[in-house]
């Protein structure tokens, strides 16, 4: 597959906003969201349909694949950014127009239940997206650890080489080796629904990233399950673990997520790296993973995450 990469972020560009998955409940948060924009110096154009509400769903599946469409056809819009996840990603993918995604590839930005549209959008085209905060569930009160790694890789003001954690956060190795492959993976909920799809990417080789968030460990036990079975932990490179947001268990007796993650990591072939806690996820301090990028995952007495390529052009 050709990999396609998106042109870098410049002050003074256009971010077009679209809202896949879930409405916006509160307007004055998304206001206060798109002003944090425009004071980091963008311009804003809002999708057709972001302020449509459909039950759970921000405007019907029509609607929000349609205002995903028009940003990547429109000359004007450099960017793409997502409101929110929720649900609702999913439902989208055989309405997205990948070819003029391939024709027009630009920075598309979002996580939670984007995973589903990163998966197609890399799988149908090989454009590498941003597993990344989006508008209203992080801008509003924009955390500086996230957003200085954010800006720098979609601007390229700098060159990031390593995925580092929070000085909070604690990573843990799980399973000691080295490898390379591509960044493919987020929330492991909306991975598992793509299993056996035609809008998942290739996982041969992959360095397969996943977190979650409100999952009580036998259920995160139970889709990693899935992943076995379905023979994906036998085709993965490593295994990395970002953070999972409130799933301790609400019943007992339970393993730990530790125990289920260690239980997993026993299983991949031998030499197949992995770990956990890397700061990814529903978080406030989280790591922008350029879904599709090549990377590399070296765990021995330390543990370190580095990017083999740029990911903007």
């Amino acid at each position: 597959m050709m990999i396609l990469k998106p042109k870098r972020l410049h002050k003074g560009q256009t971010i077009g906003i679209v809202a896949p998955a879930s409405p916006v409940e509160r307007r004055d948060k998304m206001q206060r969201a798109l002003m944090y924009l425009k004071n980091c110096g963008f311009k804003v154009k809002l999708g057709k349909h972001v302020k449509d509400v459909y039950g759970y769903l921000a405007g019907t599946d029509e609607a929000r694949a349609q205002d995903i469409n028009t940003m990547f056809e429109d000359p004007d819009v450099d960017a793409i950014f997502c409101l929110r996840g929720g649900y609702g990603s999913p439902r989208l993918l055989n309405l997205i127009d990948y070819e003029t995604i391939a024709r027009h590839p630009k920075i598309f930005a979002g996580y939670s239940d984007i995973t589903a549209l990163s998966c197609a959008i890399f799988a149908k085209t090989g454009l590498i997206t941003f597993s990344s905060p989006m508008v209203v569930s992080d801008m509003v009160n924009p955390d500086p650890y996230s957003f200085n790694i954010f800006w720098d890789l979609l601007m390229g003001s700098r060159s990031i080489t390593e995925i580092k954690n929070f000085t909070k956060h604690r990573r843990t190795a799980l399973k000691k080796g080295s490898a390379q492959g591509r960044l493919i993976g987020g929330n492991l909920t909306l991975f598992t629904g793509l299993i056996g799809t035609g809008y998942m990417p290739s996982l041969n080789n992959a360095l397969i990233f996943f977190e979650d968030v409100a999952e009580e460990p036998y259920r995160i036990d139970r889709m990693l399950s899935q992943c076995e079975h379905a023979g994906i932990l036998n085709q993965l490179s490593g295994l990395v673990l970002g953070k999972f947001e409130n799933c301790a268990p609400e019943s007992k007796p339970s393993l730990s997520l530790h125990q289920v993650f260690k239980h997993y990591s026993e299983k991949l072939p031998q030499a197949t790296p992995a770990v956990q806690g890397v700061s990814y996820g529903h978080t406030l301090n989280k790591h922008t993973l350029p879904f599709g990028a090549m990377a590399r995952l070296i765990v021995s007495d330390t543990i370190k995450i580095e990017l083999l390529e740029n990911v903007v052009v």
